[in-house]
């Protein structure tokens, strides 16, 4: 079949390893750090706006979220941010980076369901070092054909490594947890995209479901992908 699904795209962060939850932990010890200062919701919302500007200065990660916190700290406190305070704001951030990697349910066993009828890429955005790391971690790296770690998600992203790894992102089908990022723009690209929803989504990749279009479809979890392909067209021979 012509238009048979022959390469799958995968998003890494809360679609095959936990990635947010570190993220709510890490900011709830932050809140406590400054609530003397301001209440809880103005430290949470001032942190937020920290994020979405820094995001063209230092992209997606836990690197520049840990910027936007000290950049917050100083905010909220009026400048009068203790150097202990920063200093622990810094640690957390290492914490994070070193946090053992956690695979989602069903994760590797659907990667080996489909691996050998599929070519499976990896597309992650994020801090070059720190999804090289989880990567290495998860033990799930033989499993793909290849690995895309982007700066960002974008339509002309998934035409590229569609083109690069499959038949094009007609023959491709992405998924991941969020609409924003692993879904609009594949499905914008040509592709099919399939939203796993994930119990925790950072504000900024909010999106509502494109439920008008025809390459669109969601999954409960990740191990019903194989049976939702089987609907779509055949593996290529």
């Amino acid at each position: 079949m012509t238009n048979a699904i022959t390469t799958i795209g995968f998003d890494a962060d809360d679609t095959l390893w936990q990635n947010e939850q570190f993220f709510k932990l890490t900011e709830a010890r932050f809140v406590a750090m400054l609530a003397e200062h301001r209440e809880i919701d103005q430290i949470t919302t001032r942190l937020l706006d920290a994020e979405r500007r820094n995001l063209q200065h230092y992209g997606f990660g836990i690197k520049g979220f840990t910027l936007s916190m000290i950049e917050t700290a100083i905010e909220v406190t009026d400048g009068r941010v203790e150097a202990a305070v920063i200093g622990e704001i810094l640690a957390i951030g290492r914490e994070m980076l070193s946090h053992p990697v956690e695979t989602l349910p069903g994760a590797r066993e659907t990667l080996e369901a489909l691996t050998s009828d599929y070519r499976l890429v990896l597309i992650t955005k994020g801090d070059l070092f720190d999804q090289e790391r989880k990567l290495a971690q998860s033990g799930l790296g033989e499993l793909f054909t290849g690995v895309e770690i982007v700066s960002d998600k974008s339509a002309a992203t998934y035409d590229r490594v569609f083109r690069r790894y499959g038949d094009g992102p007609e023959r491709a089908l992405m998924v991941g947890n969020s609409l924003k990022s692993d879904v609009l723009p594949a499905i914008a690209a040509g592709s099919f995209g399939v939203h796993v929803p994930h119990a925790l989504m950072w504000a900024l990749e909010h999106a509502e479901p494109p439920t008008d279009r025809e390459r669109f479809r969601q999954i409960d979890q990740l191990g019903e992908l194989p049976a939702l392909l089987d609907t779509l067209s055949p593996p290529a021979a």
